[in-house]
């Protein structure tokens, strides 16, 4: 039954996962709020790899900005979704896209702390 795996097996799977991936990025690049987000962390990733003493501060300071790129693709997923289900307003998909916008504000929250923290602390 495993030969009938529709992504494949081996080499191949991971080749189409790669160009799902890349396409997904390249579908979230159009997101306005991903694009801003991605703008502070090319700025502020390099600054973290640079004031962090020591692997940890590093990881730290730049894995937690990375995290909120992540968050907002999730977020972005999410939304796409429950657009996709249709344009009238129900009440849990206003709170589906609600909880998605919790989530990458709690991501910056943490990413601020982290910052403040690991810099400050």
């Amino acid at each position: 039954m495993e030969n009938d795996k529709p992504n494949g097996r081996g080499i191949a799977r991971l080749f189409r996962a790669l160009r799902c991936s890349r396409l997904g990025l390249k579908a979230v690049m159009h997101e306005q709020a991903f694009q801003q987000e991605l703008f502070l962390c090319v700025i502020f990733v390099p600054l973290g790899l640079f004031l962090g003493e020591g692997g940890v501060e590093k990881a730290l300071l730049s894995g937690c900005l990375v995290l909120v790129l992540i968050v907002e693709i999730l977020n972005s997923a999410v939304e796409a979704v429950v657009d996709r289900v249709g344009p009238e307003f129900h009440e849990l998909s206003g709170q589906a896209k609600d909880m998605g916008s919790a989530a990458v504000t709690l991501s910056l929250v943490h990413g601020v702390l982290v910052w403040l923290l690991v810099l400050f602390w």
